[in-house]
């Protein structure tokens, strides 16, 4: 029997109204955008979702420049933007721009401009493409709160309109397009004051400049709502749809981007929680991919998120009659705890051995746990799974004593000894009147296993967990209609999010993951992930997947936090080199955030959560930060590290590392 939806609560109009952002929950639709052509590469419409990224060299450096450039465009990408602090650099962006045409590369080049409009000015005149931060390219931001009356704001507006006007003028005159870019850590005092730290203040920021561009006839505009942190850039972009659509604004393509995502796995997976879940929703016409790393690394990176949705097939997903999620505010969803799952836990991580020929204590070495001959104990690591998939494999040693056993329900009722064993029934089996555990029991589905049936008797059994899956191609939208179907029934069972992938690089499973299950996690849905990835790379980098994504999504906190930018022209220290440095003396404080930022420009506010700073201030110096608030400025870049590390201790969030390894 399919799906019955007959008995969810009624729509109400006007909440449905307020919660729209995309054309579709259930559909995979992408979001018609306005064209808007750049160099000859138009973007939005039915244009293919563009790659782009970013010079990391000084652009004076001309040569650099070019070569670098040439670089990006051979691993694919199709826009490439060189930061122009000022007159000079915008100046130079000439010779980079001749010396490439003159090698046969016609890529579109876009100015990064911040705090200067006069480069910005003679930068429109010269590439394809200006970006403008509004936080920094009218106001100030010196992390002070004004109060003003509505005259001294609209005020403020004539002044950013005076302000601004000229580079509109200019845009419209050389036929050159302009992306007006919030990013979270530049949102201006004036902003903050009225709005907040805020998606909602983000999305007026650039609305401010939107509407000046309106009036003055000017419509070749891409906006982006971007941040380090994946759920509050996810909230902006929708919030920034929904008021462009409420105000009856132009349709203007967005570029999508987590900034200061970092590097490694953790870089590609905090992306991909940011951007794939808008992605899952139709929006998205760019996108670039900020690692800390050569910018032609992040080019692969954007290509593989954007190709899974060149043909998005999947089956037909239910209509919703109420959608109870709000989408620009998180709600963690509520459930009853069951065991150590659901409640006020941390998600669950569930590992599958149930594959291997033979289940030893070797196995749950990958899985976080470690045994020790001499101390006859096991250890346990931040990022040790708290359930193991046995399926039929009996396991015959003593377990850790945190690890619960998860058998097919007849394997497990065969056990004599049940002790931190559970059985997991498909919804057939369940429903049935078979044996089962007293105090934890896993029920695996799809939707259309949730009957009125199964819901009744889930809704009653204090002893179950469900796991859900899905075959469908459109699956994350489909997981998310279970959950609202879930809620809409009052049914607060806890629910871990299982996905299955097969003969997956370790890339794509990293990406394609964190975007299937991320997009659940920031909405406030799952108790728990699973991820059953065939052939898709050993055990443990599985397991530190399941783990960073929980990390990304900020649901479960299990390692260092890296706030780290991926370097420009403006960037006065090697970030590659740097970072890799901090993490190699910082990588097992657990909980701790540590921002790195190679300039002024972004560092102070992108950073503003992050427990301490390292930010470029000139050549060979370094300021640091406790949160917001500077504590040394212009420290030499040689003792700087040593210097972060003691501001830690002196803050008694230190642990040593051999602490932690004899634990």
């Amino acid at each position: 029997m399919g799906l019955t939806l007959q008995k969810e609560l009624p729509v109400k109009p006007e909440i449905a109204q307020f919660q729209k952002y995309c054309n579709s929950l259930v559909a995979y639709s992408r979001r018609k955008t306005r064209v808007v052509n750049i160099g000859g590469v138009p973007m939005g419409g039915d244009n293919p979702i563009r790659i782009q990224s970013m010079t990391t060299i000084d652009t004076m450096d001309t040569k650099g420049s070019v070569e670098q450039t040439i670089r990006m465009v051979e691993a694919g990408c199709e826009y490439v933007r060189i930061t122009a602090p000022s007159l000079k650099e915008a100046q130079n962006l000439q010779e980079i721009k001749k010396e490439l045409r003159a090698r046969g590369y016609d890529v579109p080049l876009i100015a990064d401009i911040h705090f200067t409009p006069n480069a910005a000015e003679l930068a429109a005149r010269i590439v394809e493409k200006v970006r403008v931060n509004p936080g920094n390219y009218a106001d100030k931001k010196r992390f002070e709160t004004i109060e003003y009356t509505d005259a001294a704001y609209q005020a403020e507006l004539d002044r950013i309109r005076k302000k601004f006007a000229p580079l509109v003028t200019i845009c419209k005159e050389n036929g050159t397009a302009m992306r007006i870019g919030t990013n979270h850590g530049s949102l201006s005092d004036r902003i903050m004051s009225r709005y907040g730290d805020t998606p909602l203040g983000m999305v007026e920021s650039a609305l401010e400049f939107v509407r000046i561009c309106e009036d003055m006839g000017y419509y070749e505009i891409v906006l982006s709502m971007k941040a380090s942190n994946p759920q509050v850039m996810i909230q902006a972009y929708r919030m920034l749809v929904h008021k462009l659509d409420e105000e009856g604004l132009q349709p203007y393509p967005l570029h999508l981007g987590v900034t200061e995502a970092g590097d490694g796995e953790d870089g590609r997976i905090k992306s991909s929680v940011g951007i794939g879940t808008l992605l899952e929703d139709g929006l998205g016409d760019t996108i670039r991919v900020s690692l800390t790393e050569e910018p032609e690394a992040e080019v692969p990176v954007a290509k593989m998120l954007a190709e899974r949705y060149v043909k998005r097939i999947g089956d037909v997903i239910p209509e919703y009659d109420h959608y109870p999620i709000d989408p620009f505010v998180y709600n963690k969803r509520t459930t009853h705890e069951v065991s150590n799952i659901g409640g006020s836990n941390v998600p669950r991580v569930i590992a599958d051995l149930s594959t291997k020929e033979k289940i030893t204590a070797a196995s749950l070495y990958a899985l976080g746990y470690q045994y020790s001959v001499p101390l006859d104990k096991w250890t346990i690591t931040d990022m040790a799974c708290d359930y193991v998939l046995a399926g039929d494999k009996v396991i015959d040693f003593e377990i850790p004593g945190t690890l619960g056993i998860i058998y097919n329900h007849e394997t497990w009722q065969e056990q004599k000894d049940k002790a931190r064993t559970y059985p997991i029934f498909d919804a057939t089996n369940y429903l049935a009147d078979s044996l089962k555990s007293t105090s934890l029991n896993f029920i695996e589905a799809k939707i259309n296993d949730l009957t009125p049936q199964l819901v009744l008797k889930l809704k009653n059994d204090k002893t179950a967990v469900l796991v859900i899956d899905t075959d469908n191609g459109h699956g994350m939208p489909e997981q998310r209609r279970l959950f609202a179907l879930l809620m809409n029934q009052d049914c607060s069972i806890p629910v871990i999010i299982k996905r299955s992938y097969q003969d997956l690089s370790l890339d794509q499973l990293q990406l394609y993951s964190a975007t299937d299950m991320g997009g659940l996690l920031i909405d406030g849905l799952g108790d728990g992930i699973f991820i059953d990835a065939k052939n898709c790379g050993g055990d443990k980098r599985i397991n530190e997947t399941a783990f960073t994504i929980l990390q990304a999504t900020r649901t479960r906190i299990s390692k260092t936090e890296y706030i780290s930018c991926p370097s420009c022209g403006r960037t006065l220290f090697d970030l590659q080199e740097t970072t890799a440095m901090i993490r190699s003396r910082t990588f097992h404080l657990k909980g701790v955030k540590i921002g790195i930022m190679g300039c002024i420009v972004n560092g102070p506010g992108e950073m503003a959560d992050a427990d301490y700073g390292y930010v470029g201030s000139g050549p060979g110096r370094i300021t640091l930060y406790r949160g917001k608030e500077v504590v040394k400025k212009n420290v030499p870049s040689a003792s700087a590290v040593d210097e972060l590390i003691n501001l830690i201790k002196e803050d008694g969030n230190w642990v040593e590392m051999e602490l932690i390894e004899n634990n």
